[in-house]
């Protein structure tokens, strides 16, 4: 009876991080959302081009924020063991991460032109794409920078000041996107071009308060993060590279087989790429709470295993299972239920809403596996299983999932016909992620049991 009390405790700290970090999450989606509207509203050359080039930005960006979120373990359990000196040093260290990261990722935003080429991208809209990834290629440092600030927020339990920081944001993305891309004031109209200038602008405003939080606020000067870096500790950055290259090449993984499906199935039409945008988009948003969720769990997954107490650890993993099993089923149901209302919001068209409808069942199904594995994957960090999880991704998620849904949409695979569908990606891929989702499960237990 003892341990009820506690057990409530953890979900309750769970649930409450993971809200914070939720609403952080959805207001950074909202830049998206903000630059697909303006993008829309001054020319459909713009938004054309914004499909492209944020594609493109996100599966950089995304990959490289996924080394850089894999080092909340690291210091979640630096904090759990009251090591407050060595946090410190350890965030001095991921610095020389981080430039790594910048360094790659603004070579591959600023040369763009291959990869635009190699996908056969029209020539028409590469000098748009182009100039607006270089002008991203210079907010990626502020917007990676950042995101050490919100690991390490984050990995101590203190994930309010970030989501305070990211809804400010939003406030100042929207009106400056406006401005530079219709101008105004003096200010010539950029388009698409000026909602990149907007979000680099944002950026830096969004480093440039999380300096000022790391040097003033009593929370963290504790950590005395201020001190001069010291030289590079190759032992640390190993450390750092075991748990972020492949949490980094695993979102990769996870990133282009999303958008590897969306390109296949726009040779099926508009009406099935509109119904599988629909899919797509209320994926996303439903992903935003099993995401929030592996967070908050592996912070305090990762702060008792610091502490020394490997059955709160245990515990703490198993109240993270209890709520994202529990959101899951609530999200997969919504879906399901009120598939049809959910695809008359996005579309007018009885065939879109139609096909829609459908894809939503499966759906339904991809969201819950895709919850259930993203906990585990993030949990199993923790305690430092990063390469089988990948090796597991590569194969599922590109093989079974993107390369099984190409064939059975079309080709056919033995006895089924070629679909000629969109469902038929959705159905592999929901496939392929409980398979997943039943391995990572298999593993989770297994490294629990060893580490008992």
């Amino acid at each position: 009876m003892a341990s009820k009390p506690g057990a409530s405790r953890d979900r309750g700290l769970i649930a409450r991080h993971a809200a914070t970090v939720l609403v952080g999450q959805l207001a950074v989606m909202a830049f998206g959302v903000t630059d697909t509207i303006v993008a829309g509203r001054y020319a459909e050359g713009a938004l054309a081009a914004l499909s492209v080039g944020s594609a493109i930005f996100i599966s950089v960006y995304v990959s490289l924020m996924g080394g850089l979120q894999a080092l909340l373990p690291i210091w979640a359990e630096l904090h759990g063991g009251r090591r407050t000196a060595e946090v410190g040093r350890s965030v001095r260290q991921s610095l020389y991460l981080c430039a790594a990261a910048i360094a790659l990722g603004m070579g591959l935003l600023l040369f763009p032109a291959p990869l635009l080429r190699w996908t056969e991208v029209p020539a028409a809209m590469r000098e748009d794409v182009e100039a607006y990834l270089q002008v991203l290629a210079f907010a990626l440092a502020p917007a990676l920078l950042f995101r050490v600030f919100s690991t390490l927020s984050q990995s101590l339990g203190k994930p309010q000041l970030v989501t305070w920081l990211q809804l400010a944001s939003l406030g100042l993305k929207l009106p400056l996107s406006i401005w530079f891309a219709f101008g105004g004031a003096g200010l010539p109209a950029l388009g698409l071009v000026g909602c990149g200038w907007a979000t680099l602008v944002v950026n830096y405003a969004m480093l440039g308060a999380a300096v000022w939080l790391l040097r003033s606020d009593p929370f963290y000067t504790g950590y005395r993060f201020w001190q001069r870096i010291e030289p590079p500790d190759w032992p640390q950055l190993r450390q750092f590279a075991r748990l972020g290259v492949p949490a980094g090449l695993s979102v990769l993984v996870e990133v282009t087989s999303f958008t590897l499906m969306a390109l296949f199935i726009a040779r099926l039409g508009t009406a099935a790429s509109a119904a599988h945008q629909i899919a797509a988009n209320l994926t996303a948003v439903a992903y935003m709470v099993p995401l929030s969720l592996s967070i908050a769990t592996s912070a305090r997954v990762s702060y008792w295993l610091g502490a020394g107490d490997a059955a709160l650890a245990r515990r703490a993993c198993a109240r993270g299972f209890e709520l994202t099993v529990l959101f899951a089923l609530l999200f997969a149901g919504a879906m399901a239920a009120l598939r049809w209302q959910l695809a008359a919001v996005y579309s007018a068209n009885p065939a879109v809403i139609a096909l829609g409808a459908t894809l939503l069942l499966a759906t339904a199904l991809y969201h819950f596996a895709d919850a259930l594995q993203t906990l585990c994957v993030f949990v199993l960090r923790c305690y430092h299983v990063t390469v089988t999880p990948l090796a597991l991704y590569c194969a599922l998620l590109w093989g079974m999932g993107l390369g099984g849904g190409y064939l059975l949409a079309y080709r056919g695979i033995g006895p089924w016909a070629a679909m000629a569908s969109p469902l038929a990606f959705w159905l592999m891929g929901a496939a392929a992620l409980a398979l997943t989702a039943g391995l990572f499960v298999a593993l989770l237990l297994a490294t629990l049991k060893r580490r008992r």
